[in-house]
Order: structure tokens, then C-alpha cells, then sequence
């Protein structure tokens, strides 16, 4: 549970008796607080407030949605948590775990027909509206990646026509000497394939440089383990397979356009 204000002093008070308490790592680190310690925990600076013991000092699961905020967090059990907000019988949100094969939407639908001062949902729902700013980053990736593709999928093209371009005079030598077009296709082909498979190495290289760099920045910056950016198997061979088609593709292109040409425009007497 997140308080909006902490006093604590590592100090006793007779005859209260200190209640158990959690404490992100975070907090801990900064209050300089460890497992056995006793603290005081208040709502406001300079309220009595209630003594705590340290029980356990624990790393949260990381959270997308929480890591930009660096909320610092202890846990109460509910009953001291209560009584030290001067609000008994009361909760904001509280989960359900369901025996296997019930259905959250019917379960949730149930509790709401008969409800008096709550409202259920199904956590995949409470997931959903929470991620929605996710969602739209991750279809603004998306454009730029396919505006990217179609950008590099031309300039790839060109580049192919240019280096084919520079093999014109190999080219009309290879076929004076009876080197047959198909026979300069295939090769051609080959190098433009050995070329877009090194560099997609080349590429998985830089990816996996420029993902360990944000997720080392980022993890410091907000002293998490969470991991902002991975490189998952799906992306891989998404990313190899579109370079591979792309390269042929292209090689393929310049290749026929070349062996198509008579020979003697090659060599520049045509």
C-alpha cells in the first residue's frame, strides 16, 4: 500500500507494541531500514503515528504501469493498515481467485447483480484499460517499422542496381565467352543473398547492442529490473526472414534486368 506522506524515525515507544510491515527495497535502501529494524510510520510529518517492525524487505514484481511514477511502497497487513488510516471495513480493491473453470465474466457479472458499494471486473479487464497507453505506443512502433521496411526495401533496391550496374563489362565478358544468362543470374542471385544474410547478422548485432544499452540506462534510471526493451524469437525471425526476401528480392530484380541487357550494350558498343 502507497501512503501519500511517510514521517519515520528509527526510535521505541513504551507500550506500543509494533506491527509487522514489508518494505520495497527501494525504501529501504533510502531509509536505511533492514529486516528487525523499528520505524514510525505516520500520516503527516510530526504525527504520532504508529510504530512498525521491519518483517521483510522484498523486490516488487516489475510494473510498466507504476515505474515512471517511482512510487515507494510498504505492506501492512489490512487490519493495521485500517486502523492506522482511521478506516475500518474499508478497501479500495481486493482480488477474488477463482476454483478452475469458472468463468471470470460470469463470476464478475454475478457479484455486480447483487452488489452494494463495490463493482467486480475481470482482471483481464482492469489489464486492458490500464494498458491502452501501451497499445497506442505499440501501434505508433508499428507504423514506423513498416515506414522504415518500405523506406529500406527501396534504398536496397537502388543500392542492388547500382552495384550490378558497376558488373556491366563482367557480365559481357562472361556472356562472349558463352557463360550462359542463367548461369549469371544464379550468381548474381547467390551474392545478393550472401549479402543479405551478413547483413542481417550485421543487424541482430546492433539490435541486441542498442536493447542491452536501453534496458541498462532505463533499469538504472528508475532502479528497476524491469526490461524495456528484449529481442524475442518471433522478432528475429520476422527481421531475418524480411531481410533475406528483401535482398533476394532486390538481387533478383537488378540480376534479370542485367542479363536481359544484349551484351554488347553491356560492354558499351551496343
Amino acid at each position: 500500500m502507497v501512503l501519500a506522506a511517510l514521517a519515520l524515525a528509527r526510535h521505541s515507544q513504551a507500550g506500543q507494541e509494533p506491527v509487522p510491515v514489508a518494505l520495497e527495497r527501494r525504501l529501504a535502501e533510502r531509509l536505511g531500514a533492514w529486516a528487525g529494524d523499528t520505524i514510525r510510520v505516520a500520516l503527516e510529518a510530526g504525527g504520532a503515528g504508529q510504530l512498525v517492525v521491519v518483517a521483510a524487505v522484498y523486490e516488487p514484481t516489475p510494473d510498466p504501469a507504476s515505474v515512471t511514477r517511482r512510487d515507494l511502497t510498504l505492506r501492512f497487513h489490512l487490519p493495521d493498515l485500517a486502523a492506522l488510516l482511521g478506516t475500518p471495513d474499508r478497501v479500495n480493491r481486493f482480488g477474488i481467485v477463482l476454483h478452475p473453470g469458472v468463468s471470470p465474466d460470469d463470476a464478475a457479472g454475478d457479484l455486480n447483480r447483487v452488489a452494494f458499494g463495490f463493482r467486480a471486473a475481470p482482471s483481464a479487464a482492469i489489464a486492458g484499460e490500464s494498458s491502452q497507453t501501451f497499445r497506442v505506443v505499440s501501434r505508433f512502433h508499428s507504423a514506423i517499422a513498416i515506414i522504415a521496411v518500405g523506406a529500406s526495401a527501396i534504398f536496397l533496391l537502388c543500392i542492388m542496381l547500382l552495384k550490378v550496374e558497376e558488373r556491366r563489362r563482367d557480365a559481357a565478358v562472361m556472356r562472349f565467352i558463352g557463360v550462359r544468362p542463367r548461369t549469371i543470374f544464379v550468381a548474381l542471385l547467390l551474392e545478393a543473398l550472401l549479402v543479405a544474410g551478413l547483413g542481417s547478422v550485421i543487424g541482430v548485432l546492433l539490435a541486441a547492442a542498442a536493447a542491452a544499452m536501453t534496458n541498462w540506462y532505463y533499469q538504472g534510471l528508475f532502479d528497476t529490473a524491469l526490461t524495456f526493451a528484449s529481442i524475442t524469437p518471433g522478432i528475429l525471425r520476422f527481421s531475418i526472414l524480411v531481410s533475406l526476401v528483401l535482398g533476394v528480392g532486390a538481387g533478383a530484380l537488378a540480376a534479370r534486368r542485367l542479363v536481359r541487357t544484349n551484351p554488347h550494350v553491356l560492354w558499351g558498343r551496343g
